[in-house]
């Protein structure tokens, strides 16, 4: 009887034990929302994601001298810059971008004219990106902006981009059916057994389905793409979201009622316009540049590298912080 009892203990001491290794606490929570409604925000202070600070502006220099069109050679998008003021961003992209690379990540150091390194052309359009996102999106970005080390954070590939998922077995019929691009848990969607690949689904380009399946009748009728299949790559894109801001639901929605939007939070609007931005920037800018990458840089179907919620905001609910990302560089702000 004692021996049993010891064991007892033994197996209630080990399992306490493996539960607060799954989440050790303490975790910090605010009510954000009704009271009843479980709309609270809840943050675990040791993600090392949240570590994440915006290094120090550079000191602006004085715009004073001829431009960088005068000066220098087929400088397409900043020659309206003078040469200190182009200097300095330039070193900043360096420090953004390619610290350990240096200039010679995106140039040819015996000819900075020459458009020979692919890099170049890619970052060209980054920075018209840049300037689009600033310019035109304010609704999402706010007044912090974004400029390249949102994305990059010193690495010269961002760690958080994405391309279209393979056909794998996971997605092919089996003896036990077809699994349907489901139950193959993927870092992507919180390793839930949804869809594996909602970005291609939803964020690819401007053309994509449309998110909000949930109809107001008992049957969807002819409600476009209110489907089982698109309703399941909906939680799906969801789970991305949540992983992507380190948020759980009632961050955006009110559960007493999730499509209704009178009761929401204000960000549930910032992410329906962060949601379009995401398909502007892939099918305006990254899609395009296919043919400007290298095969190895492209994915396993031939598709260019894509943004998506966690390239910019990495496991904070403001990337960086919410750090002033463009204010000391106003160019990256015009059109």
């Amino acid at each position: 009887m004692q021996l049993h009892v010891l064991l007892t203990r033994c197996l209630a001491a080990l399992a306490l034990v493996a539960l607060v290794g799954c989440e050790r606490p303490p975790v910090e929570s605010q009510q954000t929302g009704y009271r009843g409604t479980g709309m609270a925000d809840i943050q675990n202070p040791r993600d090392p994601r949240s570590a994440d600070v915006y290094p120090a502006d550079l000191e602006p220099l004085p715009a004073v001298g001829a431009t960088a069109g005068e000066v220098y050679e087929n400088v397409q998008v900043l020659g309206h810059l003078t040469v200190p003021e182009f200097t300095r961003l330039m070193t900043a992209m360096t420090r953004w971008v390619s610290p350990e690379e240096g200039c010679n990540y995106c140039h040819v150091v015996e000819n900075l004219a020459s458009d020979d390194v692919y890099t170049k052309v890619v970052s060209r359009r980054m920075i018209q990106m840049n300037q689009a996102i600033n310019g035109e999106w304010n609704a999402h970005v706010g007044d912090n902006g974004v400029n390249c080390y949102t994305c990059h954070r010193g690495k010269a590939v961002p760690e958080y981009i994405w391309f279209e998922t393979p056909a794998t077995e996971s997605a092919m019929a089996t003896f036990a059916g077809n699994r349907a691009g489901q139950n193959a848990p993927a870092p992507e969607v919180g390793l839930a057994s949804l869809p594996v690949d909602p970005l291609s689904t939803f964020l690819e380009s401007g053309e994509t389905a449309n998110v909000r399946v949930v109809p107001k009748d008992a049957f969807p009728g002819d409600m476009p793409g209110a489907s089982i299949q698109m309703t399941e790559a909906t939680y799906s894109l969801m789970m991305h979201l949540s992983s992507a801001l380190d948020a759980n639901c009632t961050y955006c929605h009110n559960t007493a009622s999730f499509q209704n939007w009178a009761g929401s939070t204000p960000q549930r609007t910032t992410a329906y316009h962060g949601i379009n931005m995401v398909r502007s920037l892939n099918g305006d800018y990254l899609v395009p540049l296919r043919g400007a990458f290298p095969a190895a840089r492209l994915g396993p179907l031939g598709d260019a590298p894509k943004v998506n919620c966690a390239t910019c905001h990495q496991g904070q609910k403001k990337p960086l912080g919410g750090a002033p990302a463009v204010a000391a560089y106003p160019t990256l702000a015009r059109e």
